[in-house]
């Protein structure tokens, strides 16, 4: 069983320092630029060995979850949804997302 981990760290893609979240969960995109790095097979435990960047492709809002980015690796294109966070530190930027993906 992997360890899982909730650390912070500096975002690949726009070098922005990004705080583990403090909800709970599991950050694994950054707050700012909503890019993510592809760490994870399952939420947390950090056991992927593709590690390419992951570009937001898509945004939904999910009747239970929130609203969820769909990223894709630009490496093995890997597609894979996540949510959004509001209630931690460094919250989402839900308005950079929209404009990013001009919908």
């Amino acid at each position: 069983m992997q360890k899982k981990e909730n650390n912070a760290f500096y975002c690949e893609n726009c070098q922005q320092k990004v705080e583990a979240l403090t909800n709970g969960s599991y950050r694994n995109h950054c707050p700012y630029c909503l890019y993510s790095k592809h760490v994870d097979v399952f939420p947390g435990d950090r056991a992927s060995t593709c590690l390419g960047l992951m570009e937001p492709v898509d945004l939904k809002k999910h009747s239970k979850k929130g609203y969820q980015v769909l990223h894709q690796c630009q490496t093995c294109k890997q597609l894979q949804w996540n949510k959004l966070a509001f209630d931690t530190v460094q919250e989402d930027d839900l308005f950079f997302l929209i404009k990013y993906l001009q919908l």
